[in-house]
């Protein structure tokens, strides 16, 4: 493979790369030393679970993989009980040792649904960070100013606004930087809200006189709702771990103009065909929705198989289009004591479901018609249901619940 061809695989799905000169360099010099590039990016564990905006970048390390470049997926274990400030107009809450190390062990089963097992170098920055004397810490610091840290835009809205900023948020940028110092990075990867981060990593690497990585910006994918960025917290994600019926139907409920941003950054379909399908949407040739499952089944395929996507496919045929019940649904056990002369309030049933997180969750979905009893719409929060066996909840767009009685 020429270098013309590698460089078209690493440029699919980016953003930005600071810069193509300096990379094209790195990869003459690798062949020519026969020494593969050093690749990062770094993931908080902030949350347990891996959903299809973190493959963006871990798709993009697979890549690399695939060239012969070794990967490293950095855990922020240590950066992570900071939280990283990007975009942010507060403070994030700061994590617990505890729950870091729950989250990163999550993180360490997911990822080898994508990254290459035997290749892949799963490294903790606590490993170096945690060992930081104060006076490296302080030594660090010198490496960087106040009004540069006060150019970034979430810090300087902050600031204007007279909105709290914490001393250990200026420290995150920069232990992020010292990252690329200790792995020695050529390469690191980001999500577009990173590129400031990613940009310091340079300058610190400079300090320490070490040639500046090379940055690569992947931009960041919208969730279910089409607006905001894939985010659990948001509850508009598409989890690599979900059931495949799940997830498929998830993929069916994105907007019709972010399928192509789909098919190019999440799936494994060459440009070429992409492409064929653009085309053919913006001349009426194909039914957006008959590109849309072929984007689920593709999405499915990649993280449960081949069969997994066409039982998930005929699945959502019969519960969408033919309005049938799924042929296996989450059973809510209801104990008498759970009930008042046979009766319960809806919205504690919906609780109960652990569909939602919050009773005011659930009041809210019910006012807006996203809750159905045996097929028909119940939008009265305050309904006392009474409880049949075999009663089946629809809540949401996805989820059906049968209820058993003991």
């Amino acid at each position: 493979m020429d270098i013309k061809e590698e460089l078209s695989i690493i440029k699919r799905g980016t953003e930005e790369i600071i810069s193509e000169e300096e990379l094209i360099k790195k990869i003459e010099k690798s062949r020519k030393e026969k020494k593969p590039l050093r690749v990062k990016q770094g993931f908080d564990p902030n949350a347990p679970d891996i959903h299809l905006g973190h493959t963006v970048g871990l798709r993009k390390m697979r890549q690399f993989q695939d060239l012969g470049h070794e990967i490293y997926f950095l855990i922020g274990d240590f950066t992570g009980r900071i939280g990283d400030p990007s975009g942010r107009s507060v403070a994030r809450k700061q994590l617990t040792e505890e729950e870091v190390n729950k989250n990163a062990e999550t993180y360490k089963k997911q990822v080898y649904k994508i990254l290459n097992p035997e290749k892949t170098k799963i490294v903790f920055n606590s490993n170096w960070l945690g060992k930081l004397s104060f006076s490296e810490v302080l030594k660090l610091c010198s490496k960087y100013t106040v009004a540069r840290m006060l150019e970034r835009d979430d810090f300087a809205t902050r600031y204007k606004e007279e909105k709290p900023i914490g001393i250990h948020e200026f420290l995150y940028p920069l232990m992020q930087g010292y990252d690329s110092v200790a792995l020695q990075a050529d390469i690191e990867l980001g999500g577009t809200d990173q590129k400031f981060n990613l940009l310091v990593g340079r300058n610190i690497q400079r300090e320490y006189n070490q040639e500046p990585q090379i940055i690569i910006t992947l931009p960041l994918l919208e969730g279910t709702d089409g607006i905001e960025k894939m985010s659990k917290s948001l509850g508009n994600y598409i989890g690599i771990n979900e059931l495949p019926q799940i997830m498929y139907g998830k993929v069916m409920s994105i907007p019709d103009r972010l399928m192509i941003r789909y098919f190019e950054l999440v799936t494994d379909v060459s440009l070429n065909e992409i492409n064929q399908i653009k085309i053919n949407l913006e001349n009426d040739n194909l039914h957006p929705q008959d590109v849309k499952k072929k984007l689920a089944r593709e999405i499915v395929k990649l993280y449960h198989g081949q069969n997994a996507a066409l039982i998930a496919e005929e699945e959502f045929e019969k519960v969408f289009n033919k309005k049938l019940y799924p042929e296996e649904m989450k059973e809510l056990v209801l104990k008498k004591d759970n009930l008042k002369e046979g009766k319960i309030w809806l919205i504690k049933l919906i609780a109960l479901s652990g569909l939602v997180n919050s009773k005011s969750e659930a009041r809210r979905l019910i006012e807006q018609g996203g809750v159905k009893i045996n097929g028909e719409k119940v939008d009265d929060p305050n309904l006392d249901l009474t409880v049949k066996k075999g009663m089946v909840i629809k809540i949401g767009k996805l989820n059906f619940v049968k209820l058993v009685i003991r």
